[in-house]
């Protein structure tokens, strides 16, 4: 019987999946599937994967559909208690899917049945020593950061709790979707992994940080660097849908001061990378998704986790110097 099924979304990733997949085949645990989700991909990597890795199912859409709807369709078609979403540039140390595995079923306390997600420890491809992501913080600026990026490695290497796992290389409980919901398309990519995980929160999930479950990772192989037009149009459109979607009003109010130096402290940070035009834009369209029917139903027996969410978006504005 096989405990998990790994979801790749692809576009163009022909000088990555080689060594990607390879890496799968490598895991010390075995019972699992692997189903490549191709988003219009011109490079010839599907005909790749089905010439040197045929064990590997594959769907393909003929556009670019983005990373939320493909991630969605590997969920979909997924049967097992467990789903890892794993990006294309990376490669897994052999006991990747072992430790998240481990850490989904080990208990920690009464409420251990209650893990939505969690995240490897992402070291970078190019320096192993030095950190990419020790999982996905939210703060009350309206930012999400990934904790520990560029420091060195060997400091991060305690279990602990987060806010989100980065969907590059994380383990999600596959019944807890049939709840909360899949990932909303309407993000296409960027802030949807925080978006699912503060979800999560809200019901009452938590997520944690697994440094066992080790993935070394390029970063940014499908947009190109990590400043572009598209991402900063679409990571800051999606800041402002992600804080309209999840907050009750009389949280937004509270936190509307802090919200309002975090975004024009993005404003001035983008203006000096010569992107302001493409970050006010991306404002503007976010504003637009702003809607009624998009909004998270606000339920009172869920007061007490949005309690919790409020003081982590304070502490976490600390936690980011850390």
């Amino acid at each position: 019987m096989q405990i998990a099924t790994i979801v790749i979304p692809n576009y163009n990733g022909m000088s990555y999946l080689g060594p990607c997949l390879e890496s799968l085949m490598n895991q010390s645990r075995q019972d699992f599937s692997v189903i490549l989700i191709d988003n219009g991909s011109q490079d010839a990597s599907v005909e790749f994967v089905e010439t040197h890795f045929p064990e590997v199912a594959i769907h393909r859409f003929d556009r670019n559909e983005g990373f939320c709807r493909a991630v969605n369709e590997g969920i979909r078609q997924s049967r097992t208690p467990y789903v890892i979403l794993l990006n294309n540039d990376t490669i897994c140390d052999e006991s990747f899917v072992e430790e998240l595995v481990r850490a989904m079923e080990a208990p920690r306390d009464a409420a251990a049945a209650q893990i939505f997600s969690c995240a490897a420890k992402m070291v970078q491809m190019g320096d192993p020593d030095r950190m990419d992501n020790a999982g996905d913080y939210y703060c009350a600026l309206g930012w999400a950061y990934a904790f520990g990026k560029g420091k060195t490695a060997a400091r991060y290497d305690q279990e602990r709790e987060i806010f989100s796992a980065c969907a590059a290389a994380a383990i999600y409980r596959r019944k807890v979707f049939d709840e909360i919901g899949l990932f909303d398309e309407t993000h296409f990519a960027y802030l949807e992994d925080t978006d699912i995980a503060y979800r999560a929160r809200i019901a009452g999930y938590r997520n944690y940080y697994i440094p066992k479950a080790v993935v070394r990772h390029v970063g940014s192989a499908t947009s190109g660097s990590p400043y572009n037009e598209f991402k900063i149009r679409y990571s800051s459109r999606n800041s402002i849908y992600l804080v309209y979607k999840n907050m009750p009003w009389p949280q937004i109010v509270l936190n509307f001061p802090l919200l309002l130096v975090g975004f024009l402290i993005k404003m001035l940070f983008f203006a000096q990378k010569g992107f302001l035009k493409e970050y006010v834009r991306g404002l503007g369209a976010g504003r637009a998704l702003c809607r009624r029917d998009k909004k998270v139903s606000f339920q009172r027996k869920n007061l007490k986790n949005y309690g919790r969410i409020q003081i982590e978006l304070w502490v976490n504005l600390f936690r980011r110097l850390m």
